[in-house]
């Protein structure tokens, strides 16, 4: 192999490396004045009509979500006054996405807080941590 072609090799090993793990870090662990969940308190919360608000794009909502969460895309639709509409400042409220890899429940969690809202619950393993663990789903 000539010496050009291994520099085109090494070039392209490395755009595909570094595009096979672009976006894929995870998210935080904890997010400052959010209490993070998982599935088993999740459950509970959803078993006592504690209002979710799924974060997600149309798309993923669309293939399925938890039954009777609110659709509120971190990026198009949630802001302090819709969020407002949905759940009050003093009551609960559970926040998911796509899981540990998707960094909008995370946002949406941290936003809440920075609004005032004092029970806000992070369920960093979202939909796809819900699912697995046999929950419904609509």
């Amino acid at each position: 192999m000539t010496k050009s072609l291994k520099l085109i090799a090494i070039a392209a090993l490395m755009a595909l490396s570094t595009a096979t793990w672009a976006g894929k870090e995870d998210g935080p662990t904890t997010v400052p004045g959010a209490t993070t969940i998982d599935v088993a308190e999740a459950k509970k919360l959803f078993e006592a009509e504690t209002p979710f608000i799924d974060v997600r794009k149309d798309k993923d909502w669309d293939a399925g979500r938890i039954p009777g969460a609110y659709h509120l895309d971190v990026k198009k639709a949630l802001t302090k006054e819709s969020l407002a509409d949905v759940v009050k400042p003093d009551e609960t409220v559970v926040f998911y996405c796509n899981g540990p890899k998707c960094l909008r429940s995370s946002k949406a969690s941290a936003m809440a807080v920075s609004w005032g809202y004092k029970d806000v619950k992070y369920f960093r393993n979202g939909f796809p941590g819900w699912k697995a663990a046999g929950n419904p789903v609509e």
